[in-house]
């Protein structure tokens, strides 16, 4: 049975495809597209991509496979900056993740994870100690005392031991194996780099993949395992929520999907969170503790919260990744801010959009002392300069605290000079 491949565009405009009524309802209900039945063609869906982009592919019994694959509007290099940038933003530099040719995401990603993951392993693969907890007929490492005597009873045979391994089974390893086994199932995958990907799999044949639905392990970044930094930041973001994977009744749906709403909130505000820490204080993203009641009933969540070193906050920031103009725009934004600057006691709030959806705007609330700032940053541009676009408005939100601070103010002073 023929595979079926449609292309998206992300937020492009809607497209008519024949589809099986079982995969358009899966799509519709899976949110992965808007998704609803043509009325002029009759066994066709109109699908209409939205944020969210990669690649999934839906399979039903007895029918070939249908693949959805959905390209950002930013080039691909750029989304891939955005999102390293945001993982690791001291140890990322442009240029480290090569996507060739590829111009789809999922093709250019599994290239660039593959090349991660040979230098990762290209001396071998890292080892260290696990602890293991076991029942055996020998006595190996500590004998756990409470679990002999409440499993054993005072028998002397078998033993509850804990004893730990020297072994490759550790959870970098296991991050890359879950990863690169995720490559291996997913459709779009060119063979090429599916095959370098099979020859990264046999490397990694004595390692443990992770259950699936289970939390990811930990790991510590160390001098010891710094060459598998890069490949174990892009393995923590395959195997995240980002992916498409669930399978009700006979249907199945697997796949990978990066929200870019998330991908532009991360990196602005890890980007403002490493611009801001040469003026002092400290930078929280989805910032805890913020009610907008005095009960403390009514929670709110701010992406970017900047706090002074007296813990008092000095700005607030939101980002908004907008490729069109939904209903309400601006003013449900400016309600949004106009309220997280209440519940700070903040006179001024910062909306950060993607260029092209919104001018660089100020209002001043009237009857009020609240002023709302709308910022736009160009991703098409070299990433270079989306950092100092970045810098620019960490300056402003400096001086604006800068303004508020000093004697009387009631603000502590964040040292807004930067150091050096």
């Amino acid at each position: 049975m023929n595979e079926v491949v449609i292309s998206l565009v992300e937020h492009a405009r809607p497209v008519s495809r024949r589809l099986p009524d079982e995969v358009g309802r899966a799509l519709a209900a899976s949110r992965i597209v808007e998704a609803a039945p043509d009325a002029c063609l009759p066994g066709h869906w109109v699908l209409r991509a939205g944020s969210r982009v990669g690649a999934v592919a839906v399979k039903v019994p007895g029918q070939g496979p249908v693949t959805l694959r959905i390209t950002p509007k930013v080039p691909i290099d750029r989304l891939f900056f955005l999102l390293g940038y945001s993982l690791d933003p001291r140890g990322w530099r442009d240029g480290q993740v090569e996507v060739a040719e590829h111009r789809e995401l999922l093709p250019a990603l599994a290239h660039a994870f593959e090349r991660q993951v040979e230098r990762a392993l290209g001396k071998g693969l890292l080892q260290g100690y696990r602890s293991t907890d076991a029942t055996t007929l020998v006595l190996r490492g500590r004998l756990r005392g409470a679990d002999q005597m409440k499993r054993r009873f005072g028998a002397a045979l078998p033993v509850e031991v804990t004893y730990d391994d020297f072994t490759t089974d550790i959870p970098e390893n296991r991050l890359l194996r879950s990863a690169v086994d995720r490559f291996l199932r997913l459709p779009g995958v060119p063979r090429p780099v599916r095959t370098r990907l099979t020859r990264q799999r046999v490397r990694l044949a004595e390692v443990a993949p992770l259950p699936r639905g289970h939390t990811l392990p930990e790991w510590r970044p160390t001098r010891l395992n710094r060459r598998y930094h890069h490949a174990l930041h892009l393995a923590r973001a395959v195997l995240t929520g980002s992916s498409a994977e669930h399978g009700p009744g006979s249907l199945h749906i697997d796949g990978f999907l990066f929200d870019m709403n998330k991908v532009f909130e991360d990196f602005v505000c890890v980007a403002l969170r490493e611009a801001l820490l040469p003026y002092g204080g400290r930078g929280s993203l989805q910032a805890g503790g913020v009610y907008l009641d005095e009960a403390a009933t009514v929670r709110m969540r701010p992406d970017f919260v900047w706090y002074g070193d007296g813990g008092a906050p000095l700005a607030v920031a939101d980002a908004k990744y907008k490729a069109e103009k939904p209903e309400g725009y601006p003013g449900a934004d400016l309600y949004q801010m106009l309220a997280y600057c209440t519940a700070l006691g903040l006179p001024e709030g910062h909306l950060v959009y993607a260029e092209g959806s919104a001018p660089h705007a100020e209002h001043r609330v009237r009857r009020g002392t609240v002023t709302l700032h709308q910022h736009a940053l160009d991703l098409a541009q070299p990433p270079d300069s989306l950092l100092a676009a970045t810098r620019a408005l960490a300056r402003r939100l400096a001086q604006g605290a800068d303004r508020r601070s000093g004697p009387g103010s009631g603000q502590p002073d964040p040292t807004l000079t930067p150091a050096g």
